[in-house]
């Protein structure tokens, strides 16, 4: 059997959020793509729209690929929105977590890096009560355990080499979200500022782009999965 994972508005749409499909001998994730497809129409009329992207275990995922027992092919629908093992403390300095972070404890650690930082520019991204004309009285954000978090790290290392960093932290919340509480954090700590400006600014742009989180606004006139995050 191949584990299907589905996450945020396919979710809704199949009424489940996990799959479980015999893989045929010789099977591809194009075989997997038509199971699918049989059994919940709207989520393959996505599929087939190229309107989700697929993640063979935790990798990007191609039609051809093949598939055997044991394989998890993720469905990842639009975000909201490096190599090898990770040291230790690169598991605290970026980080999903579900309950609130402290702020200036996140800035802290990442000053711990090297006595050479001269600046740290802060992104914090709020739950807030309006958007897009719309009132807001509550949110949840759902993500892709594991490969959010190897995403987060690839943005630090990329955030690190292009523009030449001392260190960067990112920490993001998953689960309800009172309106007011933070998000996001970015602090992205260089010697000198406009690289940590710039650095900073980039994180958040890239993560709203590349990390599988999803986030799900309750209004007044019901629940809505979004395409963009903070």
């Amino acid at each position: 059997m191949i584990t299907v994972k589905l996450f945020a508005v396919l979710k809704k749409l199949a009424g489940t959020d996990e799959l479980n499909l015999p893989v045929p001998a010789g099977g591809t994730v194009a075989d997997v793509i038509s199971a699918i497809s049989e059994m919940h129409p709207e989520v393959g009329k996505l599929i087939s729209e190229r309107k989700v992207m697929l993640s063979l275990n935790q990798e990007s995922a191609e039609d051809q690929m093949a598939v055997k027992s044991g394989d998890e092919l993720a469905v990842l629908p639009p975000f909201a929105g490096g190599s090898g093992e990770a040291p230790a403390d690169v598991d605290q300095l970026v980080r999903v977590q579900e309950g609130p972070f402290d702020v200036n404890a996140e800035i802290e650690l990442v000053k711990q890096a090297s006595k050479g930082i001269g600046a740290i520019v802060t992104f914090l991204g709020i739950g807030r009560d309006h958007s897009k004309g719309k009132d807001i009285e509550g949110l949840t954000f759902e993500y892709y355990a594991g490969m959010a978090e190897k995403r987060l790290k690839q943005i630090r290392e990329q955030a690190i080499r292009d523009f030449n960093l001392v260190e960067c932290g990112i920490v993001h919340r998953f689960g309800d979200i009172t309106l007011g509480e933070d998000i996001v954090l970015i602090n992205a700590a260089s010697s000198h500022r406009p690289e940590a400006f710039e650095a900073c600014r980039w994180c958040i742009d890239e993560l709203k782009r590349i990390t599988p989180i999803w986030k799900k606004e309750f209004t007044p006139e019901g629940e809505v999965w979004v395409e963009e995050h903070p």
